[in-house]
């Protein structure tokens, strides 16, 4: 046999093992470097929603009346219920705006999905709406928004999109539902699971830029909740914040319960909960991602799971996976979700 022949037949063999739903990635030209997947894709534009948006503010803590704001898009009443709802989730200082979330909500509303594009809480300029911040560890968030949607239209199948910080919280979620109905699916993109990894990683010289961005949004934002609520939180902090890690020890584990960076961090990872997730799940990463880090005991419990398919590229950056393919297809991971969901929801309902 020829080392030609065998090549081919390792590629046929490779083939015959990808599920249906799972093309090759090949990166686009000029972007094989996860930076410059990085950089792009975030500014890379997708075409508007042209479908109807209906805004709810949903209450998610009754305790202290927190709420988040979802835009909703619904299938006719009469389907409504049988049809699978994709609720999505954005990444840290994104928004239901965010251009992934709208490029995803466009294909899964073509796909006959209800879409819900979720807000954490005060995203998209919804400070008001509670008196606390945001964090990683706010999965019963996700949870409340599939249950509140789920009383008011009886939905029979809810799958969960997550993107980065949003990956996390719905993996989180899906580990502590385990095979709750109605949730039937999960899709992530770098979902950022190892959140002590991720966090260092930001802070290590060629990642400033992105964390420098991150830290300067997170301020701005710690800024308005001490003007909006000052018996609750102080305007200044003590000594400065240069890393994220300082801003989750100095100002996140101070007014959300942890007792510093490290607890936080340990206590809001999906890590830890991974191995019981009991619904087909999507875990979709790059190897050349600037900032995520999966940890060698976090992979081993991903790939161990018989209910997650862990699927990791040479390229594609954080959450951008720009594909050579013309169109719309340049968006890869975004038509990676969709086809995902449409084969593993067929799947569980028998059609």
């Amino acid at each position: 046999m020829s080392p030609d022949t065998s090549a081919i037949e390792a590629i046929n063999d490779a083939a015959l093992k990808r599920p249906d739903w799972l093309t090759p990635f090949v990166p686009r030209r000029g972007l094989s470097n996860g930076h410059a997947q990085t950089i792009v894709g975030n500014f890379l534009p997708r075409p508007a929603l042209n479908f109807e948006s209906i805004e709810e503010e949903i209450e998610v803590d009754p305790l202290d009346g927190s709420r988040v704001l979802c835009h909703c898009h619904w299938q006719p009443e009469q389907v409504r219920a049988e049809r699978l709802t994709a609720v999505l989730v954005h990444g840290l200082e994104g928004s239901s705006n965010s251009r992934y979330i709208q490029g995803v909500a466009a294909r899964a509303w073509a796909a006959g999905f209800n879409v819900v594009r979720m807000n954490m809480r005060n995203c998209s300029d919804t400070d008001r709406l509670t008196p606390t911040l945001y964090h990683s560890g706010l999965s019963g968030d996700v949870g409340a928004v599939i249950n509140h949607f789920t009383a008011l239209y009886k939905l029979e199948h809810v799958a969960l999109v997550g993107y980065s910080m949003g990956g996390n919280l719905v993996l989180k979620l899906a580990g502590e539902w385990g095979s709750r109905p109605p949730l039937a699916a999960v899709a992530t993109v770098c979902p950022a699971i190892d959140l002590a990894a991720g966090s260092d990683a930001l802070h290590k010289p060629a990642n400033r830029l992105y964390e420098y961005r991150f830290l300067r949004g997170l301020m701005r934002r710690y800024r308005r909740k001490a003007a909006l609520f000052p018996d609750r939180y102080h305007p200044e902090v003590q000594g400065p914040v240069r890393s994220l890690r300082e801003f989750d020890d100095k100002i996140v584990a101070r007014y959300c319960g942890f007792r510093d960076a490290d607890d936080y961090y340990y206590r809001a990872a999906a890590a830890r909960v991974v191995h019981r997730i009991a619904v087909p799940t999507l875990v979709l990463v790059a190897k050349d991602d600037p900032f995520i880090r999966l940890l060698p005991e976090t992979r081993a419990r991903l790939q161990a799971n018989p209910h997650i398919s862990f699927v990791e590229t040479e390229h594609g950056g954080h959450c951008a996976f720009l594909s050579r393919d013309p169109g719309d297809e340049i968006h890869w991971a975004e038509a990676t979700l969709i086809r995902y969901l449409q084969s593993v929801t067929k799947a569980e309902r028998g059609s």
